[in-house]
């Protein structure tokens, strides 16, 4: 290429720079167009031939794809000469299509034409989308199209009438620092950046422009930057050219500019300096909600038994007495009757709400996400919370409170009869060995569905698979290893479990057990609602208030109907 004069030269596109949507285009991603030549056009106006001012011969690089450009002999070829030459013009982009992305990163494409476009202040990348979906991640390959813009200045070899094309060396140096940018300015244009930082600041500029006007009569203008009222002589803080120069200097060594800034504040009298640093900006769309964990949640409700009826009724008869067994018969004696009792439990429904409210302005002001959306999702993630923690353990509140989810209603496994629920209670010097093997123990007694799922807090997990031999080895490494030796089909952490307490008023004085873990089938538990007390969803809008109010509610019933259904695993705190 070096044989072949042209006009100026510049950087078409640049590899690894993270553009302003988030793609990035990599290495070798136009290599196809390596040597090629494509029409040089203005601001890719494709609609009009007096719109194309020479041609580009293209050149893959390792850091993107350089343009060798000329000029044509046109009238707008030799007026984009004169912008180049004077500074208006100084940066290229491309039209290109055919383009291959995954997760946002262009793998290939084809350039199209190379565009003089005004330069830009951005001193990256900046892809402008014309018809880029935002694709799943996958990799594909469309007619799509796309500008590219870098934002780098041209390089103008020698003369525009007649130049040839330079040595690619300097090219590859290293990218311009903030400091070299600003020394790229004229005086005037900085003067302009003195303005502005001053304003950012809050301080006038002291710099005035002289002007003339259409006599020569030369004259001062105001500074439209100084705030000081007339006759006002008092020195106010200022940023100079020196101080400015400095201040990059030292952002070099630093590696931030805005500690580079904020170290200089005292010296240069700058106050307010975080008005020049950008506002956050949120990594979410939505607030993220600071939650326990729900995994167990979803494990309990979509496992349980739901019926159409909220009234619950469980009648069962107890056939293990001695007086149910089959007798044996002697010739001439009389025959007994068999005797066996028949029992029943009848559980209600009770309703668990949650309310929230709105103002319109608020709603109407909230523009960065659907709010009354996203306070209906908490509302019924935490709704189903409620009833799955009244239902394995109750819901915590004092039994005065007039909050509190009747126990009578949803009767928690955890505070259930012993017919239902068979407890397991550890002394309070018993190590988690020793519990494991009353829990494996136990299962004799269990007569739920199939194996059952153990509930349990985390920490009674961890002191479970923290377990080791003699030789300090692990005894369960695994968590299948421990589901395996206690006999159960999974293990799920419950936070809500971790501290929860019971307190046996029968003997004198009185005990209190700790709760370790529930084995217990979900499907063994039911839950009943009628046509019209399943979770719904009520909202109102208070005309004198301007409100909106919204309310979610369900009205249910809740309880184990077969015996020994359960096994509570607890311990002595005493």
């Amino acid at each position: 290429m070096t044989d072949v004069k042209y006009d100026f030269s510049g950087y078409a596109t640049r590899t690894n720079l993270v553009c302003a949507d988030g793609r990035t285009i990599l290495k070798d991603a136009f290599k196809g167009n390596d040597g090629q030549k494509v029409p040089l056009v203005w601001q890719h106006l494709h609609n009009d031939p007096s719109n194309v001012l020479g041609h580009a011969l293209l050149e893959n690089r390792e850091d993107g794809v350089y343009a060798h450009c000329v000029l044509n002999e046109g009238p707008n070829g030799k007026q984009a000469k004169v912008l180049i030459v004077h500074g208006d013009i100084n940066a290229l982009s491309i039209y290109a299509n055919k383009l291959v992305e995954k997760d946002k990163v262009v793998h290939q494409g084809v350039i199209r034409e190379v565009s003089l476009v005004l330069s830009g202040a951005n001193p990256g990348a900046l892809i402008d989308n014309l018809n880029i979906a935002h694709g799943d991640g996958s990799t594909s390959e469309s007619d799509e199209e796309a500008i590219i813009f870098t934002g780098l200045n041209l390089s103008i070899e020698e003369s525009v009438e007649n130049v040839e094309h330079a040595a690619s060396d300097s090219d590859s140096k290293d990218e311009e620092t903030v400091a070299d940018v600003f020394e790229t300015l004229d005086e005037k244009q900085k003067r302009v950046v003195y303005a502005l930082l001053s304003q950012a600041l809050g301080e006038p500029a002291t710099d005035e422009i002289k002007q003339s006007n259409s006599e020569g009569e030369t004259f001062m203008k105001k500074n439209v930057f100084d705030k000081k009222e007339e006759g006002d002589t008092a020195t106010q803080p200022e940023l100079t050219h020196a101080q400015v120069q400095e201040i990059f200097a030292d952002a070099q060594r630093t590696g931030s500019l805005r500690e580079s800034f904020l170290a200089h504040v005292v010296t240069y009298g700058i106050e307010n300096i975080d008005y020049l640093f950008p506002d956050a900006v949120s990594v979410t769309p939505t607030p993220t909600f600071v939650q326990r964990e729900m995994g167990w949640v979803n494990v309990f409700m979509s496992n349980s038994k739901h019926t159409p009826f909220s009234r619950i009724k469980s009648l069962f008869a107890d056939i293990t007495l001695d007086t149910a067994r089959a007798l044996g018969y002697v010739k001439g004696a009389l025959k007994k009757e068999e005797f066996f009792a028949l029992a029943k439990r009848v559980t209600t429904p009770t309703t668990i709400y949650k309310k929230q409210k709105l103002d319109r302005d608020d709603i109407v002001d909230i523009t960065e996400l659907d709010v009354v959306a996203w306070l209906k999702a908490e509302m019924r993630m935490l709704l189903d919370e409620e009833v799955a923690r009244a239902c394995l353990i109750g819901d915590g509140r004092d039994v005065a409170s007039a909050d509190k989810v009747n126990e009578a209603n949803i009767r928690p496994i955890f505070k259930d009869d012993a017919l239902y629920a068979v407890r397991v209670v550890n002394a309070f010097a018993a190590t988690t060995a020793e519990i494991m093997e009353a829990i494996v123990r136990a299962r004799k007694d269990y007569k739920g569905t199939g194996n059952p799922t153990m509930f349990t807090t985390t920490d009674f997990l961890t002191d479970m698979l923290l377990l080791k031999d003699t030789l300090n080895r692990r005894i369960y490494p695994t968590m299948a290893e421990l589901v395996a030796a206690l006999r159960v089909s999974s293990i799920v952490e419950v936070p809500v479990m971790e501290g929860v307490t019971r307190i046996d008023t029968v003997p004198d004085p009185d005990v209190t057990y700790n709760l370790l873990a529930i084995l217990v089938n979900p499907t063994d538990y039911t839950i009943g609602a009628d046509k019209g007390g399943k979770v719904n969803m009520f909202d109102d809008f208070d005309i004198d208030y301007n409100q909106y109010k919204y309310l979610l509610e369900t009205r249910c019933s809740g309880a184990l109907v077969n015996p020994h259904t359960a096994l509570v695993i607890e311990q002595n705190a005493v």
